[in-house]
């Protein structure tokens, strides 16, 4: 009996349950067997090729359209040694210009992939040479940076070895990609946010929820309503059209990966999903972390984690009894799940949790954390009653009133101020800084959940001089049009990059307007979040910035060029939360 299972058919049907599985998939992606102690197999060496090309694919009995990589989804994985060179031939069979972002990569900037900034984009059938030293190590992946053909499949991961010595024991490793995919197409998900406010929404809050006490009280639902928002929009696109795959997998496909017991198994988490924050848990089984975004960090044990869009997480978990263990990755908004098996036999299967309650966004989602005070000087005291931009009407209702805010008491003073205008719903009165939260719908679970302050850096930081300056950026947006922006202008709006003088260091704070949340990525860069103990902060090319909050980091800006700074969740960037970087020397000094 054929199982549900994702086939690409790449024009040649199926022909029965005999067709090998392993012809549709990478190697590497395929269920586990227990020869050797490492993940299958890989493209590696000197010179690498890679087509892009349009493929169709069958899941849950269904056929949809895919942007392959070497005819998979995810593409192959792509397995390099630090202080190796190499040269991938990128060659675009499509219709449209393509191109491949290496996601955390520290590359030449012409090397780095994004259409219009680094590199003007691969034409219809030609090949564009990718070639650089390979200068680190770590879980890494790449993508598409060419208009919405990451959503279509166009991701595939990357793990680089260390020249020397690998500071993780483990006894065999799994590359985990978890990922979104929909029948509908991308820019049809895109043109639905834009005409309707919660389109993909389907878990709204009922008159059966409010009975059972497991949604907002009446007067709750009041007050929200006269704000015009919604505590249950966590996620711009949900369940509803999406499939949650692991490796390429659905939910019923059951990808296993074997262990034998009290064996220390390396999983490395990349989530290459388009729109989806996933929460990571194996039931019964610890978790230690033990690099974050490529870079090693001092062991966490946890028995969670959220993972946001475009950020990796190395995990060792050592399996002592002789039975399966589920991997579940339930959605952020807990609309669906991704679900695989660890197991020290295949066929084999473990209990999967059903699906948590959905949880529901609170005041401090919106920025008006009541608890620690105001957020900014010269605001009114917590317990005045008295919030800048905010006006309670005489039903007990609050309305949003910005016109009266003086940003200025917002922006360090070199920084811009926000642009208001219709693509700024709201400004957050009190964030918080939010970086020792543990994300939404996680703050009551009864186990331990990993927290950015948990992180530090096994190594010493590379840079440990103070900054010079700070720069302040507000993640700004408009959930009801579906716009999306940095200081309330989006790309298009901007006639000039963020300018960075080579080598300086500055402290960047990120304050998030919205009631969602935003992954920020900066390409060629590490940065240090400013939490932990100094000299070991750690380093990540991606932060997770929380409804309503701030995160804050050190960059020191050591890679000269121009360089795309944006927001992960790919329609938020589709729609203007991006912006360009531009590192340059000092006049007259030598780079």
């Amino acid at each position: 009996m054929l199982i549900n299972r994702r086939k690409l058919l790449g024009g040649v049907g199926l022909t029965g349950a005999g067709l090998a599985f392993s012809g549709v998939l990478p190697a590497w992606a395929q269920s586990a067997s227990m020869n050797g102690a490492h993940a299958p197999a890989a493209l590696s060496g000197a010179d690498i090729a890679l087509r892009i090309s349009q493929s169709h694919l069958t899941l849950d009995g269904r056929q949809g359209h895919a942007t392959t990589i070497n005819g998979t989804v995810p593409g192959p994985l792509i397995r390099l040694r630090e202080g190796q060179n190499v040269r991938l031939s990128v060659t675009n069979e499509l219709d449209e210009d393509t191109s491949i972002h290496w996601h955390g990569l520290i590359v030449p900037f012409q090397m780095d992939g994004v259409p219009g900034v680094s590199f003007p984009g691969i034409r219809p059938r030609e090949t564009f040479f990718y070639e650089f030293p390979v200068r680190q190590s770590g879980t890494y992946w790449y993508h598409s940076h060419s208009g919405l053909q990451e959503q279509e499949g166009h991701y595939g991961p990357i793990v680089i070895d260390p020249a020397g010595a690998d500071p993780v024991q483990y006894d065999r490793e799994y590359v985990v990609v978890l990922s979104d995919y929909s029948f509908m197409h991308a820019h049809t998900i895109y043109k639905r946010l834009k005409q309707q406010s919660g389109a993909f929404n389907m878990q709204r809050q009922t008159v059966d929820g409010l009975l059972a006490g497991r949604d907002q009280s009446f007067a709750d639902r009041r007050e929200w309503a006269g704000m015009r928002m919604d505590p249950t929009d966590i996620s711009d696109v949900t369940g509803a059209a999406y499939k949650f795959l692991i490796n390429g997998h659905g939910p019923q496909d059951n990808w296993t990966a074997l262990f034998r017991p009290s064996e220390r198994v390396r999983l490395r988490f990349i989530n290459a999903a388009a729109m989806t924050i996933f929460n990571v848990r194996i039931p019964g089984l610890a978790m230690d972390v033990v690099a974050a975004d490529g870079q090693y960090v001092r062991p966490v044990r946890v028995d969670e984690f959220q993972i946001a869009n475009a950020e990796t997480y190395d995990v060792i978990v050592t399996p002592t009894e002789d039975r399966a263990f589920s991997i579940v990755a339930e959605t952020v908004d807990r609309s669906g799940m991704a679900r695989a098996t660890l197991a020290p036999r295949s066929g084999t299967a473990a209990e999967v949790p059903p699906l948590r309650a959905r949880p529901l966004a609170t005041m401090r989602d919106m920025g008006m954390d009541m608890s620690g005070g105001m957020a900014w000087p010269g605001a009114a005291p917590a317990d005045s009653g008295a919030m800048p931009g905010m006006e309670h009407g005489a039903q007990g209702g609050m309305s949003m009133d910005m016109g009266g805010m003086d940003m200025s008491m917002r922006n360090p003073e070199n920084a811009p101020q926000v642009v208001m205008g219709p693509g700024v719903q709201t400004i957050a009165p009190m964030p918080a800084d939010r970086m020792g939260d543990r994300g939404q719908g996680l703050d009551d679970v009864d186990h331990r959940v990993l927290v950015y302050t948990d992180l530090q850096s096994l190594t010493p930081n590379p840079d440990l001089r103070a900054p010079s300056r700070e720069l302040q950026l507000h993640l700004t947006g408009n959930m009801e049009r579906f716009m999306w922006s940095f200081d309330g202008q989006r790309f298009s709006e901007v006639t000039a990059p963020i300018p960075f003088r080579l080598n300086e260091r500055v402290r960047v704070t990120l304050v998030n307007d919205s009631m969602m949340s935003h992954p920020i990525h900066l390409h060629g860069h590490f940065f240090e979040l400013v939490t932990g103990e100094r000299g070991h902060r750690p380093r990540k090319h991606t932060v997770n910035v929380l409804p309503g909050g701030t995160a804050m980091f050190d960059l020191t800006a050591d890679a000269p060029g121009d360089w795309a700074f944006h927001c992960h969740m790919l329609y938020h960037m589709h729609a203007g939360m991006f912006r360009v970087v531009s590192v340059r020397p000092l006049e007259g000094a030598r780079s």
